[in-house]
């Protein structure tokens, strides 16, 4: 019988590798050569899935978003609000080794999609993420209020800003400083920073 090839799974391998690469080396050192030697391939065998490293950049890119989406979708909401919330949003934070690859690679995107010049590209695809973040923020928060979790004071839209500028900046702070904010420092801060916005019983 003629062996299946799995093309999908082929793609996210090479992706992988790509992301290896990134941060081993930078984003500058990613062409197709050091990406197929990376995953044990020729480069002919990379340009047959991905014709030109624009196209491979932007599936590696969309990956990363992909697979904390998949994991978001996988959560079983138990709990109560608050503990719920905090579960989705700690999807996006780097706080094990798989999410410390992925929030490396991203920020060497966002890097290369600010030295682009025009629209499209890589900045699509950041637009796209951070879209999505937002709007994960949002409807976290609107389902806070509709379950009479949150204040009655708050404006939900802006909290749902600040909330995406916090995930932001802690993502940040536990790439670059992981001894400082660490996993658990991380969720401290996030659980103290949603308590605030909880009405009290």
């Amino acid at each position: 019988m003629p062996k299946i090839v799995d093309h999908a799974a082929r793609r996210e391998e090479i992706a992988e590798a790509l992301w290896r690469v990134v941060r081993r080396d930078g984003i500058r050192a990613a062409s197709v050569r050091t990406i197929a030697a990376e995953a044990g391939w020729s480069a002919g065998a990379v340009r047959y899935y991905f014709p030109d490293q624009d196209g491979l950049l932007s599936f590696a890119m969309d990956l990363v978003s992909r697979r904390v989406t998949e994991r978001v979708a996988a959560i079983q909401p138990k709990g109560s609000a608050t503990t719920i919330a905090l579960r989705y949003l700690e999807e996006a934070l780097p706080l094990d080794a798989e999410r410390r690859a992925e929030f490396d690679v991203w920020m060497a995107f966002m890097a290369q999609a600010q030295a682009e010049s025009g629209a499209g590209g890589l900045r699509a695809h950041v637009d796209t993420v951070h879209d999505g973040l937002r709007q994960l923020c949002e409807s976290l928060l609107n389902a806070l209020a509709e379950d009479g979790a949150l204040r009655d004071d708050l404006d939900v839209r802006r909290e749902a800003e600040r909330l995406h500028a916090l995930i932001d900046g802690l993502a940040l702070h536990a790439a670059i400083q992981p001894d400082r904010t660490s996993p658990a420092r991380v969720r401290q801060l996030l659980r103290h920073h949603l308590e605030t916005l909880v009405a009290r019983q």
